[in-house]
């Protein structure tokens, strides 16, 4: 398996049997890349940090939140959320507002320029994502399919070793 070139390295089918843990991180640290960089070219006016369009996602699903909860979603020290939120404030993209729940704190919220700027990363992603996959072979398209499954449970088995659990 070793002697063939990197790009032809087959994902599925026997060689699945072999999975290298390498080899997967290294699939899953390409496609995160290419799709990185091939968003930001069709797609100039996408300039956002990942570190902020990952905290849109969470917010985007949990809002409001307290910073210490979002950094203990994204797996990341509060004063880097905070200093992170901090941006986004500045961007109009978050609002920070007074905790109902205890006056003390405070929550994280997502402005309606944030709920845009999500809905349009995400709507531009899912574009260039379907490109791609149309582009591909039925088998091919077939076999990601049937890895996506398992690929959740790789992500929340992480998630559990990252915990303790």
């Amino acid at each position: 398996m070793s002697a063939q070139p990197r790009s032809e390295l087959p994902l599925f089918g026997p060689a699945a049997e072999a999975l290298d843990a390498r080899l997967l991180t290294e699939a899953v640290t390409r496609l995160r890349r290419a799709l990185r960089a091939s968003i930001r070219t069709d797609y100039p006016w996408e300039k956002l940090p990942m570190a902020q369009v990952e905290l849109l996602q969470v917010l985007g699903e949990h809002s409001p939140a307290r910073i210490s909860d979002l950094a203990a979603r994204q797996r990341l020290a509060p004063s880097t959320v905070s200093g992170l939120i901090g941006q986004m404030i500045t961007t109009g993209l978050v609002a920070r507002e007074v905790d109902s729940a205890d006056r003390r704190a405070s929550v994280v919220t997502l402005t309606d320029a944030g709920r845009d700027q999500l809905t349009a990363w995400t709507t531009a992603h899912e574009r260039r994502m379907d490109a791609a996959l149309a582009s591909l072979d039925d088998t091919t398209r077939s076999a990601i399919a049937t890895a996506l499954p398992a690929l959740f449970q790789l992500a929340e088995q992480l998630g559990r070793l990252d915990d303790g659990s």
